[in-house]
């Protein structure tokens, strides 16, 4: 029987609390394009690119052909956290015995890439070419762990290089080259080594004035078979 059947008072149903799901609370706002929390986004998450291939954009103004050789993501640490950056190597050239080299920081691509071709066109230097195609010499040069060799090439060969040695020879204006480097693989020690090589470039004329000889002679004796660094012999 029941408690209404018995006379006595109703009784009051009990409600037993029902218990909350664990787990997270509610989700904040979706991550915005940039990486970070909100619509605007951030730094956070975002990744620049750590080195182009040598040659990888190549433009010209007037005269001159400017090449990437290579663009890294730089970061300097304040006291409110770090401020990223962009450095470019870039590589400038005539194609006529005309090249320089510079690189720049910005915080964007863009502005680093100006001031790195603003600095190559005031560095420019001039390098004597055989026939317009190739060099009157070997060469080597050096630059920190890294360390090139260029060698003079005939006709049709083709421009035998890679990495950054071959974005400074085509802007150069040299066709018909072999190049061969050893040591560090660091873009700017390459370029700078291979500048080195270049400077020691010297064309007949320049030997001729040196040694109080015709240009014939040097000419003459270098269709021979005979290096420029050989003396004649004296009777």
């Amino acid at each position: 029987m029941t408690d209404e059947t018995a006379g006595g008072p109703p009784a009051e149903a009990t409600e037993t609390p029902t218990e909350q799901p664990r787990g997270r609370g509610p989700r904040g706002p979706r991550r915005g394009p940039g990486g970070g929390r909100g619509p605007g986004g951030g730094d956070r998450g975002r990744r620049g690119p750590r080195e182009a291939q040598a040659g990888t954009e190549e433009r010209a103004e007037g005269e001159l052909v400017d090449k990437l050789v290579a663009i890294n993501r730089v970061a300097k640490v304040v006291k409110g956290g770090k401020n990223f950056g962009f450095a470019a190597l870039v590589v400038v050239g005539d194609k006529k015995g005309r090249v320089g080299f510079g690189h720049g920081k910005a915080r964007e691509v863009p502005e680093a890439i100006r001031k790195a071709t603003d600095e190559a066109k005031k560095t420019m230097i001039r390098v004597p070419l055989r026939e317009g195609r190739t060099l009157h010499h070997d060469g080597a040069g050096r630059w920190g762990a890294g360390k090139v060799m260029l060698r003079a090439a005939p006709a049709g060969t083709g421009l035998i290089a890679g990495g950054p040695m071959r974005a400074v020879l085509e802007v150069l204006g040299v066709s018909d080259v072999v190049a061969k480097s050893k040591g560090s693989s660091n873009p700017y020690n390459m370029v700078r080594a291979t500048f080195d090589a270049l400077k020691e470039q010297s064309s007949p004329r320049q030997v001729a004035s040196r040694r109080g000889l015709k240009v014939s002679d040097i000419v003459g004796r270098r269709k021979d078979g005979a290096s420029l660094g050989e003396v004649p012999a004296e009777g």
